[in-house]
């Protein structure tokens, strides 16, 4: 192993199967603006195939918010592909991997003051991150591909630094540009209900054996391993997997067999649900979902609210539904990796302060190449929203298709990396 220290960016080295492997390690303002003091640390790891020493970057956006970049035990998919003709950075978003973690353990002061943490760990500080690393590295306009949240990253990097990036390319991750909250959570629950209706068609016992487990919780004491009681809301939420391929019959693999001959739920069951609800290790994740889509208002819990406009999803309704991609307020009070976070949690969701991601006047006259794959039935982000956003971004071309859900780059990166370069640089 090898290291290299160059100003604020401290570099080690090593090699993997054909490939140098540069960990970066870059200090950088907490908060850009200059008003909090502070600093964090960004990592990102980079790879470069062995021949492609001077090929130009590709920097790798993760989805989310408040998940690290991936950790390649092997080179396969989109990974492989990109490393063909770029040297390829995966970014750990700030608060993220081996960024400077923000959670329960470092997230210290009162409410207040980890609310204003958590004012600059969206897409605006996030970019400014990015911009500060491609610097470091010498300063060449990249290549940036996106996935999910990555997508809205990139979205508001194209508005913020477009003078950074030579060419865009985003899979299932065009934000609605001047969408709220309430809108995007509106959409996305017409679509989950979809899901649980093609999810208990493909397995009818499962929906009987849903509603037995929630109806279980309601009368009986059931607690994960972690130690907290498990309650049937709180099960429900377990629905967020029927927006991947992967997930959708990991699901169903999950409800198999939950009940022991004398009726309780048994271990091997608690302990899978307790893996799959846990917060802890990506507690960003529920602390600024819905904040991605402020837009100089207060979210105000709308996943919570909106949730009252579908009758399906009331607990208390005549057929079972999971929900999905949705953080209520509740989770704060009843996941041990979130509870010491509660109040900073509500403080952020009343927050009408949190500026604008995205410049509209910008992104109408861009002249970076951006390709984008939309899927039809993404349960995560509307179709229909994205499809308004490829409209809006000058020049932007999409791939839209209904092959995939929302982990398509996950089951088939190395045909959409293709499909998008070649769209993009027609």
């Amino acid at each position: 192993m090898s290291s290299r220290t160059d100003g604020p960016l401290v570099t080690e080295s090593h090699r993997v199967d054909g490939h140098d492997v540069h960990e970066h390690v870059l200090t950088v303002p907490l908060d850009h603006s200059g008003n909090l003091p502070g600093t964090l640390e960004v990592f990102a790891r980079e790879y470069v195939r062995d021949g492609q020493q001077d090929a130009p970057r590709l920097v790798f956006f993760q989805g989310g918010p408040g998940n690290p970049s991936p950790r390649p035990e092997v080179v396969g998919g989109w990974l492989d592909r990109a490393l063909e003709e770029f040297r390829v950075v995966l970014l750990d978003q700030r608060g993220t991997g081996r960024s400077t973690p923000l959670d329960r353990q470092s997230l210290t002061g009162t409410p207040a003051e980890q609310a204003a943490l958590l004012r600059h760990v969206r897409a605006d500080s996030v970019v400014t991150d990015a911009e500060l690393l491609r610097q470091a590295l010498g300063g060449d306009t990249w290549s940036a591909l996106g996935q999910s949240y990555g997508g809205f990253c990139l979205t508001t990097y194209l508005s913020q630094a477009p003078q950074g990036l030579r060419e865009v390319f985003v899979t299932a991750g065009l934000p609605g540009i001047d969408r709220t909250a309430d809108d995007v959570y509106r959409a996305t629950y017409a679509q989950t209900a979809l899901r649980n209706a093609e999810f208990f068609r493909r397995y009818p016992r499962d929906l009987t054996v849903a509603q037995r487990v929630a109806d279980h919780l309601e009368a009986v004491e059931e607690f994960l391993p972690t130690g907290e009681r498990l309650s049937g809301r709180r099960f429900r939420t377990l629905g967020i997997a029927l927006g991947t391929v992967s997930g959708f019959d990991a699901l169903h693999f999950a409800l198999e067999d939950p009940f022991t001959r004398d009726g309780r739920l048994r271990e091997r069951f608690l302990l899978e649900v307790g893996r799959r609800l846990s917060f802890a290790g990506q507690p960003l994740y529920a602390l600024v979902h819905e904040s991605i889509y402020a837009q100089g208002a207060a979210t105000d819990w709308a996943a919570e609210r909106v949730r009252g406009e579908f009758a399906e999803f009331a607990l208390d309704a005549p057929e079972f539904r999971f929900t999905g991609e949705h953080v209520y307020p509740w989770q704060f009070e009843e996941d041990p990796a979130l509870v010491p976070l509660r109040e900073a949690a509500h403080l952020l969701a009343a927050d009408a302060t949190l500026p604008p991601l995205y410049d509209a006047e910008v992104l109408a006259a861009n002249t970076v190449p951006v390709a984008a794959a939309v899927y039809v039935d993404d349960m995560f982000v509307p179709y229909e929203f994205s499809a308004a956003t490829a409209r809006a971004v000058r020049g932007a071309r999409t791939f839209v298709t209904n092959e995939y859900q929302h982990d398509g780059l996950r089951m088939d990166g190395r045909r959409l990396l293709d499909v998008l370069l070649d769209l993009a640089r027609k």
